[in-house]
């Protein structure tokens, strides 16, 4: 009860909620009584999660937004605090994975639409919800970065510079903003059983089982796990929690 009136009448911007840990982290969110902006660049699956929003009794709004494209951010977060008022809280989830290579084959193209969308679209977003954040004196900014964000990833060099970035990101802003009432932390999930991963695996029906291994607790992470962390870092219960990154692995990284 005591969360519900925390969150009641609140307004949380998430983007890439269109679906796996974004789309969680909105019917967290929404369940709790916040009114949620949902951001996507695919426009039907953005949609949808609205209408599961809307469904359950929820107030939403979907804007589409390239995260890597200044204007769309801008108007991004214009939008949200014109529907709603203000703005709360904001999840900075938006991403995509990577090509596999060695780092000296890596493709240049490659590697800097991956920096663009992981890295530079998390410091537009926080760009402009800063700005609105700063003027209201409050707010709570999560990040989605990942644990190639805190280890290397063989074959994987330019998701884990762009996640590294992101985690560098997080705590040198959290410090710049501390003073303005504002807190920004970071979530960095291990494998997590997101669309993207369930179409892996149908490519290579061995790939779960293999990343299974590797994780002590011998299972891949849910999307809601990863979206009730991020409405704990939300909360007053984690007001002396800034620029942290929570590691949500299973235990790979204990290893």
């Amino acid at each position: 009860m005591k969360k519900e009136k925390e969150f009641q009448d609140k307004t949380a911007l998430i983007t890439g909620a269109g679906s796996g840990i974004g789309r969680e982290t909105a019917l967290e969110f929404s369940g709790l009584g916040t009114n949620v902006v949902v951001s996507d660049i695919d426009e039907t699956a953005g949609k949808e999660t609205v209408k599961m929003l809307t469904k359950a009794g929820g107030d939403a709004l979907f804007v589409k937004a390239d995260v890597t494209r200044s204007e769309e951010v801008k108007k991004m977060v214009g939008e949200s605090v014109e529907k709603f008022g203000g703005l709360d809280f904001a999840v900075n989830n938006a991403g995509v994975l990577s090509a596999e290579a060695r780092t000296g084959d890596y493709p240049e193209e490659d590697w800097r639409r991956l920096i663009d969308i992981n890295l530079t679209g998390v410091f537009l977003c926080m760009k402009y919800e800063l700005q609105q954040m700063a003027k209201q004196s409050s707010g709570v900014i999560i990040n989605t970065a990942s644990i190639a964000g805190i280890a290397g990833f063989p074959k994987n060099s330019a998701y884990a510079a762009s996640k590294h970035g992101v985690v560098g990101l997080t705590r040198s802003a959290a410090i710049e903003y501390a003073s303005k009432g504002i807190r920004i932390n970071a979530v960095c999930p291990g494998y997590t059983l997101t669309p993207m991963a369930e179409t892996a695996m149908k490519l290579r029906p061995e790939l779960e089982g293999e990343l299974e291994q590797r994780i002590p607790l011998g299972r891949l992470g849910k999307p809601e796990e990863i979206a009730r962390a991020i409405i704990y870092l939300c909360s007053d219960s984690a007001a002396f929690i800034l620029g942290h990154s929570l590691v949500l692995d299973g235990g790979i990284t204990a290893i």
